[in-house]
């Protein structure tokens, strides 16, 4: 496993300790009591902790998870609904039970919460992004906390972000957080599964993203729907702004206070790359593309390599329908995602230059709006070999 020597390591901590903006994810298991009822306690301790945070100048907004399970323990289901109205209907009661928390137990410490409900739609229309994005700024100056979660309600399932930690990871990119906390019921990233390997240990610090780290997760239990992978992928995202993600346990009683100590907790996953420019964060958030381009060796390393524009004779074959300026997927000869985009032509378009010069679509398309198929500035490139 790829590491960071142990001094770049504490340096790493100690720039995370003296971070201003924080999003601290909770997860379901600890938000509930194992998916009966909220573990009020526990939330009031979290509370406590941020606020202490707050007062020592940080600003912080809290993606929880809960709202499901908790209303599912209020009408008496057992197991967590799978038919989508069942879980529209236990989130809407749910989520008053989990709002009347959190902002009791801020209540208590003298700060006042408020509640946000995003969608993918929130996130994916441009506008709706930067209205988002105002308000939790204007929230965080104002000394209150946000406190952040998926609108299930309305959520539909191909409109859905799927997971929590996916909604952190693009809130840390939404309000360009320095760090973000993912609490959980484990002590952080293992070299294998604890349950059933008694050598497993703890991975102190890695680069966001690390392929060897990914190898070694696996899935989420059964009140929510991430697990360790979910959780890698919302540090890869919230790495997008240059973020360091740790993941840690949300039963040490003082995880929060540890962090902003800056004691080696949980598992670091560290930014590798530059901060990207917000308008390409929203188009990495964007989860749902219209389409996809299947790209040629020669275009993939343009891309990746020397930052160029995507030229339509570097596209081998086009999938799916979609118009002029929505974004599409971009994959190399063996279907691997590589980047996306907004791009100048609609799929017909696609279709009729893919392989072609530019200085030949006015002969097939009848006209030549832009030269190149997506432009460099409007394309999100993974920078990784």
């Amino acid at each position: 496993m790829t590491q960071a020597p142990q001094a770049d390591a504490q340096r790493l901590r100690d720039e995370v300790a003296r971070a201003r903006r924080w999003v601290v994810k909770i997860g379901s298991a600890l938000a509930t009591n194992e998916g009966v009822g909220l573990n009020l306690p526990a939330i009031e301790g979290w509370a406590e902790q941020m606020v202490e945070l707050q007062a020592a100048g940080r600003q912080v907004a809290v993606v929880t998870s809960g709202a499901v399970a908790e209303g599912a323990a209020r009408l008496g289901w057992k197991q967590r609904p799978h038919v989508l109205p069942e879980l529209q209907a236990a989130a809407a009661i749910g989520q008053m039970g989990l709002v009347r928390g959190w902002d009791q137990a801020y209540e208590k410490f003298g700060r006042r919460a408020a509640q946000v409900l995003l969608t993918h739609d929130d996130l994916s229309d441009r506008q709706r992004y930067l209205n988002s994005r105002s308000t939790l700024w204007t929230l965080l100056e104002l000394g209150v906390f946000p406190v952040i979660n998926e609108n299930d309600t309305v959520a539909t399932e191909e409109l859905s972000l799927g997971d929590n930690d996916t909604l952190a990871g693009l809130v840390s990119n939404l309000i360009e957080a320095d760090v973000l906390v993912i609490l959980t019921d484990q002590v952080g990233v293992m070299t294998a599964d604890p349950r059933v390997d008694p050598d497993a240990r703890l991975i102190e610090h890695a680069p966001a993203g690390s392929a060897e780290l990914e190898a070694v997760v696996g899935g989420g239990g059964a009140w929510g729907r991430g697990g360790m992978r979910t959780k890698l992928r919302a540090a890869r995202l919230a790495a997008r702004s240059a973020t360091t993600t740790i993941i840690a346990s949300g039963r040490a009683p003082n995880v929060l206070r540890d962090i902003a100590a800056g004691r080696p907790v949980g598992t670091l996953l560290y930014a590798s790359d530059g901060k990207v420019s917000a308008r390409k964060q929203w188009l990495g958030g964007t989860i749902r593309a219209r389409g996809t381009l299947r790209l040629d060796e020669g275009a993939c390393k343009a891309l990746k390599a020397q930052g160029k524009s995507l030229l339509a004779v570097g596209v081998t074959a086009v999938a799916g329908e979609f118009s002029r300026g929505e974004l599409v997927v971009l994959e190399d000869g063996n279907g691997v995602e590589v980047g996306r985009g907004l791009v100048n032509y609609s799929a017909g378009e696609c279709r009729q230059i893919a392989g072609k010069a530019s200085d030949q679509f006015e002969a097939l398309l009848g006209l030549c709006r832009e030269p190149e198929l997506i432009h460099r500035d409007n394309l999100l490139v993974d920078s990784r070999p």
